[in-house]
């Protein structure tokens, strides 16, 4: 996500919370620290970037 713009905004325990701020909106997303992510989870963290789905397929390469 920091390769998209987003920056971490604190920690607690096992998770980071990251933001993106553009003059339309504020994009903001909780990240768990674990090894594995269900893909629920990952799916889910995706859509709350705000970012397309081309935008979202690079990120994961």
């Amino acid at each position: 996500l920091k390769k998209a713009g987003f920056i971490e905004v604190r920690q607690k325990g096992s998770h980071i919370s990251m933001e993106k701020i553009t003059p339309e909106k504020t994009f903001r997303t909780v990240v768990p620290l674990h090894r594995e992510l269900a893909k629920g989870t990952l799916i889910d963290i995706l859509h709350q970037t705000g970012l397309s789905k081309n935008d979202r397929l690079k990120l994961l390469k």
